[in-house]
C-alpha cells in the first residue's frame, strides 16, 4: 500500500492496467451484479434533486422502480445504492440500438441538463474505495466481466490510476493525484 495524505492506495493502481471496452462487454457492469452502485448520503440528496429532470433520460422499467422504491435503496448495512429493476439493472441505466448500457444521469449532464455527472462509486470504477476512521482505502477492484478492459488496458499500456484520472480528481483533488502521479514515477514493482 502507498500512503497519500490520509489515503492508502494499494500498488494495483500503478500495476494493473484497464481501459472500458463497451464494444466487447456492452456496459455490464451496470446490468450485472447483486446490488446497486454505491451513493453517498448528499449523492442521495442530489438524485432527489434531479430526478424531475432525469425522467426525461430513463427508461420507463427504470423511473418506475425509482417511483417505487426511492432514487436509491439502503442496504442492511445502511449504505445507500442505486436502485435496481427487479433485482436486475440499475434502475439509471440506458441502452442504445445495439444493446449496450450507458448512464442517463451521463446523458443528462452530457447534455447539460443537470451539473452532476454520476455518482462517484460509478465513475471510479474499477476503483473502490472503502471509508474508514482514519483513513480511506483505495483499492482496484477485478470482476471478471471486465477482461476486455484488462487486455484493452494492456495494449494501450494504461494503468488503471490514469484510466480513472478525472474520478481521482474529482474525489481526493488535484493535489492529491499530482502526488500519485510522482509516487508512480518512481514506482518499482
Amino acid at each position: 500500500m502507498i500512503q497519500i495524505g490520509s489515503t492508502l492506495v494499494s500498488e494495483d493502481l500503478l500495476e494493473k492496467q484497464f481501459t472500458c471496452n463497451l464494444n466487447a462487454c456492452k456496459g455490464e457492469c451496470c446490468v450485472k451484479g447483486d446490488a446497486g452502485a454505491p451513493v453517498t448520503g448528499k449523492e442521495r440528496e442530489i438524485l432527489s434533486d434531479i430526478f424531475p429532470v432525469l425522467k426525461k433520460y430513463l427508461r420507463k422499467e427504470g423511473i418506475a422502480a425509482i417511483e417505487k422504491d426511492g432514487v436509491c435503496t439502503t442496504n442492511d448495512a445502511g449504505e445507500h445504492e442505486t436502485t435496481l429493476v427487479e433485482g436486475k439493472e440499475c434502475a439509471y441505466v440506458i441502452f442504445d440500438e445495439e444493446g449496450t448500457a450507458f448512464c442517463g444521469i451521463e446523458k443528462a449532464y452530457n447534455e447539460r441538463a443537470v451539473t452532476f455527472q454520476k455518482p462517484i462509486s460509478c465513475h471510479l470504477y474499477p476503483v473502490r474505495i472503502q471509508d474508514y476512521s482514519e483513513f480511506s482505502a483505495v483499492n482496484y477492484h477485478h470482476w471478471p466481466i471486465c477482461e476486455a478492459a484488462c487486455t484493452l488496458g494492456e495494449s494501450l499500456k494504461m494503468p488503471v490510476y490514469r484510466f480513472v484520472k478525472e474520478a481521482l480528481i474529482r474525489r481526493f483533488g488535484k493535489d492529491w493525484y499530482r502526488e500519485l502521479e510522482l509516487v508512480a514515477a518512481h514506482y518499482k514493482p
